[in-house]
């Protein structure tokens, strides 16, 4: 610290530039400060700041985070506290451009794993990252209202937030039950022959499209009693509601009666979510994916031709390649993807899905031949994905009754009350039946696809890396759009999506390896050494596609990670390299 106090002294009211000089690492009351990065002038981005505690300084129990799900959920309740606490000093240290910002993750309604905070399980050691605006009048420093930031607010928040002799303990203790809870929820979901559950009493609507908390006053999910199911949860106690079996389940009901609701919650149940959220207890199984047509995406060297076969303009669909899909194709292309990226649930809306892509109809059939028809519906393939490769799917649909037939489970929404019209909805089937296509032999072919570096990437002197909220990630010029893959739900899993294709781009694309193993040595990695994975530089000892060692997350060097990065499942990280147009493949 009386170090850091010369320093501000020496370059008070100096050029901009000088604050280059207080870099390094200071030992605090009770932690150690880093200046990881200065800024290059008032105007750039904030410079990155971290704070370094030991298990004996923050003294949160061992218990709290020696198992993954807890530590996880710990650090997400620290990074909450911390970045309330700070807003409440952003700004009031004064100056030009971003002077006096103070900022770190704000997490939403999602618990991830971010790098904005974590700490260590072997040892207990907590690292906080966060964003200062280092203040100046102009581009001449104003030192010592740094010295405020840094030695009066900082501290402060620190002091509230990180000790666990100060913290709301029972607070903390509902945060890691409601972990246990979760966890306990997601290893019965197999057992049980389950691919989700929905707890009784949910709330499943949110506040608005732009405001992802629950709807005040919203009607209680309440399962019917014919798919109702009673699962254990730590200590004794168990809870109830409607267990989603694996199959096919469909979700009908008229307009605005909440069956996109009820699936936009399963979309969301391969996340855990916070206390008081309304959808703590709604959990999917963690491959789900949600699928929907994307007019316009690029696909690259795809076999789709398990349902798009024979086009008019003669083009091979076993090695299909667009760089404009269209509904159709697209979808294909999405429901092939999420099978090779392991997805073992397939989630399904009719009202983003093209229409002829998911059905057509025993008049359709009479009017236009089937060998006149390249698009093989996916309803004559949702039956064949169960029963062949263990596949689920849930589908809503508001609009045909086509689906009742081929359906284990029916769920009618009416006013956000779920009803079972299983009979009921298959008696009607069959008196209006109509017989659809036979479909053909379902064959998912393996991925061959070879990767090669880009050149414009990898040559490039400095590799520029930006995400665009969750719509998007770039790599210098190239841009992949994301908004479609529904799943990624916070920026900084975009910010992870970029910096881990600039990984693949440097280090494993090579024009020897098969995509497979490249995506998934990088993730087998991610998993290994956490976020120092994807940093630039850090290397390891290739053998082939993979990593078989480097420094690990816990022992990178300080700063090295940034604090704006959130954790993906590899099912996002196959959907983003799949619509990467720079994407070099050989045959």
């Amino acid at each position: 610290m009386r170090r850091l106090e010369q320093l501000l002294r020496e370059v008070d009211h100096k050029p901009y530039p000088a604050y280059k000089s207080l870099k390094g690492r200071y030992t605090f009351q009770g932690f150690v400060l880093s200046i990881d990065h200065v800024q290059g002038d008032p105007f750039a981005a904030p410079s990155s700041l971290s704070i370094h505690l030991q298990a004996a300084q923050h003294g949160f129990p061992k218990d709290s985070y020696a198992q993954v799900h807890r530590r996880i959920m710990l650090q997400d309740y620290l990074l909450r506290g911390f970045h309330k606490e700070l807003g409440r000093y952003s700004h009031k240290a004064g100056g030009s451009g971003k002077s006096g910002t103070l900022s770190v993750s704000a997490c939403g309604q999602e618990v991830l794993e971010r790098s904005a905070l974590t700490i260590t399980p072997a040892d207990g050691s907590l690292v906080l990252r966060f964003s200062a605006g280092f203040p100046a009048a102009g581009r001449t420093t104003l030192a010592q209202e740094l010295k405020k930031m840094l030695f009066e607010y900082v501290p402060a928040c620190a002091a509230k937030t990180l000790r666990y002799a100060v913290s709301d303990k029972a607070e903390i203790q509902r945060w890691i039950s409601l972990a246990d809870d979760q966890k306990a929820i997601r290893e019965q979901l197999s057992k049980k022959g389950l691919v989700a559950f929905v707890a009784n009493g949910a709330i499943l609507p949110r506040k608005s499209g732009v405001d992802d908390r629950p709807m005040q006053g919203a009607v209680e999910f309440i399962s019917p009693s014919e798919d109702a199911i009673t699962l254990s949860l730590p200590g004794g106690r168990t809870i109830a509601g409607l267990g989603i079996k694996k199959g096919i389940t469909l979700i009908v009901g008229g307009g605005y009666h909440g069956k996109s609701t009820l699936l936009k919650a399963l979309e969301r149940g391969v996340y855990n979510h916070v206390p008081g959220d309304g959808r703590e207890y709604v959990i999917t199984e963690d491959t789900a994916m949600k699928l929907r047509s994307e007019d316009g995406r690029s696909v690259r060297q795809l076999d789709i031709s398990a349902f798009i076969r024979d086009l008019p303009s003669k083009r091979d669909t076993r090695c299909f390649s667009t760089e404009d899909a269209s509904g159709s194709t697209s979808q294909a292309a999405c429901t092939v993807e999420a099978i090779l990226a392991g997805s073992r649930t397939l989630l399904i809306d009719e009202d983003t899905s093209a229409t002829n892509f998911m059905v057509r109809d025993g008049l359709m059939q009479k009017v236009i031949h089937p060998g006149e028809e390249p698009i093989i519906p996916f309803l004559s393939r949702m039956r064949q994905l169960y029963e062949e490769l263990g596949i689920s799917t849930i589908l809503v649909a508001g609009s045909s009754g086509a689906f009742f037939e081929i359906s284990d489970t029916i769920l009618q929404m009416r006013e956000y009350k779920p009803i079972d019209i299983t009979a009921k909805a298959k008696e009607a089937a069959k008196a209006t039946f109509e017989k659809t296509e036979a479909p053909s032999a379902l064959i998912i072919s393996p991925d061959r696809r070879i990767p090669f570096p880009n050149k414009e990437v990898t040559e490039s002197r400095k590799v520029k890396v930006r995400g665009n909220g969750t719509d998007a990630v770039s790599i210098n010029h190239e841009s992949v759009e994301l908004r479609f893959v529904e799943q990624v739900v916070d920026n900084e899993q975009t910010n992870l999506l970029g910096a881990l294709l600039r990984t693949l781009e440097e280090q494993y694309f090579n024009g020897r390896d098969p995509l497979p193993k490249c995506v998934t040595a990088l993730y087998d990695r991610l998993a290994k050494q956490g976020f120092a994975a994807c940093i630039s530089g850090n290397r390891g000892t290739s053998d082939g596609a993979g990593t078989k060692s480097g420094h690990d997350f816990a022992s990178s060097a300080s700063g090295s990670v940034p604090g704006n990065l959130a954790m993906v499942r590899p099912q996002e990280l196959w959907a983003m390299v799949n619509r990467y147009r720079g994407l070099r493949l050989g045959r």
